[in-house]
């Protein structure tokens, strides 16, 4: 029989908030993580406002030593861990630490370290070069580094599938625990690329909103006037464990995972199947997984990043699964607050999911103001709505056509 996998714990770092409660807290309330860029001065780019983590001092968190020795994304993906695994009441010592593993995703990894070290190497010499900048700005730092820190010596490895990466990491672990490799997992993703450079590439894709004027309304997916994406930072980090781990050591369960799907378009490397075929694919296998028909779902965590052709091709693909029944099915984006945190946005809206069923409301769309006829679904807009949730789906689709579909269930035994 395959093994049931809870989730017992839960953090997250964002830019509406640096815990899981005052980060779902400000959903509800609808607030935006959007404001001017001050990581960096952005006054020559196109876009000069993002969604940072606000109010996190990692020299506080880790001390200056150690804060200095990890990259942005391993600091985030560390504070999130530290918060899911007291969550979670886990201990790892001795008796388990060979049975608990790690895999967190990541889109870019370390590249605020490299940017900085090419510019030192420039300015300075090669020999100026920090013996940490491998292993800061290698991907697999973040998990490694996890490791470290809480002692847990099972399955470990970074996950890169761009903006997919959080949710096919929790998928991934998932599937460890279910095939016994081990019985406890720390998943999720974690991204620190709000740079200089990140910002001007993406700008010249043309993917991010150029809103200046008005930050906080920018983010608005599923409007007809969506310029573009809200660029974020931060973690999200789940805990899972076999049921019978759980269990034995008396865990709260929080909720279940129970299904798991992802596939690839196959069609560009930026732009999504304007159909939603690929993430079709990826959600009636997530379905398939669970055990599930499409009238088990009430409501669905949409990618939702703001973007002309993703949340057209996103809204095709779920009434492709749903058919008529989409139209009954909530649906709703929380980067249009929390901003679109790339390979950390699958994980920290894998939260989000298991809050709303704990909690039995649905956070809200902000910034919908003007319907478009090519998104025509239940948008959730700009109010939370209380629902009582079995079944909560969450999508995630990144660069390269890859797409990842998590189901979310109530505990019960």
């Amino acid at each position: 029989m395959r093994k049931r996998v809870a989730i017992t714990g839960v953090g997250c770092i964002t830019p509406v908030g640096n815990t899981a409660q005052e980060a779902w807290d400000s959903l509800l309330a609808g607030k935006s993580g959007a404001g001017p860029i001050t990581l960096f001065d952005g006054s020559v780019h196109k876009t000069r406002f993002a969604a940072e983590a606000k109010g996190f001092d990692p020299v506080a968190r880790f001390g200056a030593r150690e804060a200095r020795r990890m990259d942005r994304f391993t600091q985030f993906a560390m504070a999130a861990t530290a918060e899911a695994v007291q969550n979670a009441g886990l201990k790892i010592d001795a008796s388990n630490r060979d049975r608990v593993g790690v895999v967190i995703g990541t889109g870019i990894g370390g590249i605020g370290t490299i940017l900085e070290q090419a510019a030192m190497m420039n300015e300075r010499g090669v020999d100026r070069v920090s013996p940490f900048l491998i292993p800061m700005m290698i991907a697999d730092s973040a998990p490694g580094m996890i490791a470290i820190r809480f002692g847990a010596r099972g399955p470990n490895m970074a996950l890169a599938t761009a903006c997919a990466s959080g949710n096919n990491a929790i998928g991934e672990a998932a599937e460890m625990i279910r095939r016994g490799a081990a019985d406890a997992m720390i998943a999720g993703g974690a991204e620190g690329a709000l740079t200089p450079l990140a910002v001007a590439g993406m700008n010249v894709m043309g993917a991010l909103s150029t809103r200046n004027d008005d930050p906080q309304r920018a983010s608005r997916p599923f409007d007809k006037n969506r310029d573009g994406f809200l660029m974020g930072e931060g973690a999200g980090i789940v805990i899972l464990e076999s049921f019978e781990s759980a269990k034995a050591r008396g865990a709260e369960i929080l909720a279940e995972l129970s299904g798991y799907g992802a596939s690839d378009d196959a069609f560009h490397i930026s732009a999504p199947a304007e159909n939603g075929a690929g993430a079709a694919i990826s959600m009636r296998l997530a379905l398939q997984d669970a055990g599930l028909s499409v009238d088990g779902i009430q409501y669905i965590n949409a990618h939702g990043t703001s973007t002309t052709l993703n949340d057209k091709s996103e809204t095709a693909a779920i009434k492709t699964v749903f058919g008529e029944r989409a139209y009954s099915i909530p649906v709703s984006s929380t980067k249009s607050m929390t901003g679109h945190l790339l390979g950390a946005s699958g994980a920290v809206e894998a939260v989000f999911s298991v809050l709303a069923i704990r909690a039995e409301t649905i956070p809200p769309t902000i910034n919908y103001e003007t319907p478009d006829s090519e998104c025509d679904l239940d948008y959730v807009p700009n109010q939370p709505r209380a629902a009582a949730l079995d079944h909560v789906m969450s999508n995630s689709f990144g660069f390269g056509g890859h797409n990842a579909t998590l189901i979310f269930g109530r505990y019960s035994e």
